[in-house]
């Protein structure tokens, strides 16, 4: 069983929601889509769900075209990020929904809704309304009604991400386990990179309605193919800032120099695009390679136990993610320390020439 995109657009009076997106998805596997608002995630589903029409390729569900094929005679499911419940219903009867509709005998609804519930852990809460439920158990039960289908394909349109943190991290990892046991295909769509890599799976970057990479979430995350990839992949956003490589070293800036490693030897003279995490950025070198860079402090935001620190000189602009509370008054003058070895590099076209190696990859 999969389910492949051929060539597929969707043009709506003049604009792109999608271009030309080629992909397949196999039965059994979990795929994400990551992608800022509005890069065509929520279109790409509804395309591969009938709801909506390509103007050009064609969908391949199994060998079979069903590019055409009206959403009724599809198998699939979609969850919103809206908790969607009838609320006259009890939770046993919004989980039985579209099971009547197919006029299922009563016993092999009992059965399902119970297994499903079971699966989800809201089995005590069968008899309750979806008001009398907290967010999170609202969400399991849209989420079930959904499930209990057996759908071949499950679309996940952001569903976690009107619940609080604690929650999100509880269904996520439901979700992983869930599909482990299932031979559907799920697609799940989120903004976040974190939520990707905590996932897992396949996953496809997506901007402005194009495919820019995709692949095994974490050989995805180890070796994006070009700069827009490193961004889209990163959270914060990956710092690039443009160098230039010489015979003998790198240069970043007037002040910032470094003779090659061993690793960026190999780099052919001339300008490229270097790019770095924000957590690997520190305010302390970690090794005597680490390059000094001089900044100003822009910002220093303070989110929990991290704090995202915003700098710049005259040449760049960075954002640092570091653990614990730093406090600093904006145009404090502060150094920060880049890993040599932690670096991704990329040609004058924006593409990757150069990884972290092996070892700086398990510290990631």
């Amino acid at each position: 069983m999969s389910l492949t995109l051929e060539n597929i657009s969707r043009e709506v009076d003049g604009v792109d929601y999608i271009r030309d997106a080629n992909l397949t998805f196999e039965a059994g596997s979990f795929n994400v889509l990551l992608g800022r608002t509005l890069a065509g995630k929520t279109s790409l589903m509804r395309l591969m769900a009938g709801l909506d029409k390509p103007s050009e390729g064609r969908l391949v569900y199994n060998g079979e075209d069903v590019t055409g094929q009206a959403v009724q005679q599809r198998n699939i499911s979609m969850i919103y990020q809206q908790f969607i419940n009838y609320p006259n219903l009890t939770v046993f009867e919004n989980i039985a929904s579209p099971l009547r509709l197919a006029k299922m005998p009563d016993s092999e609804i009992e059965r399902r809704v119970r297994e499903t519930a079971a699966m989800l852990r809201i089995d005590p809460l069968l008899k309750r309304y979806p008001l009398e439920l907290s967010g999170g158990q609202q969400q399991r039960c849209a989420m079930a009604r959904a499930l209990v289908k057996d759908a071949t394909l499950v679309l996940f349109d952001e569903p976690l991400v009107n619940l609080d943190y604690k929650l999100r991290e509880e269904l996520r990892s439901e979700l992983r386990q869930l599909f482990q046991e299932r031979q559907c295909i799920a697609v799940y769509a989120t903004t976040e990179a974190n939520e990707a890599l905590a996932l897992g799976g396949t996953t496809t970057l997506l901007h402005e309605g194009r495919v820019v990479q995709t692949g095994p979430v974490m050989s995805v995350y180890r070796a994006p193919t070009n700069t827009l990839a490193a961004e889209l992949f990163s959270e914060p956003p990956m710092n690039m800032i443009r160098g230039r490589v010489t015979d003998t070293e790198v240069t970043f800036d007037e002040y910032s120099h470094h003779g090659l490693t061993r690793e960026l030897s190999k780099l052919a003279p001339g300008d490229y695009w270097f790019g770095i995490r924000p957590s690997h950025i520190g305010l302390v070198p970690t090794s005597d390679d680490d390059l000094e860079m001089s900044m100003e402090v822009e910002l220093s935001d303070i989110s929990g136990s991290e704090t995202f620190m915003h700098v710049q000189n005259s040449h760049f602009e960075m954002v640092a993610q570091l653990m614990g509370v730093h406090s600093y008054r904006t145009g404090s003058p502060i150094k920060i320390y880049l890993p040599i070895n932690k670096l991704f590099v990329f040609d004058s076209n924006e593409q990757l020439v150069h990884t972290p190696s092996e070892t700086s990859k398990r510290a990631a």
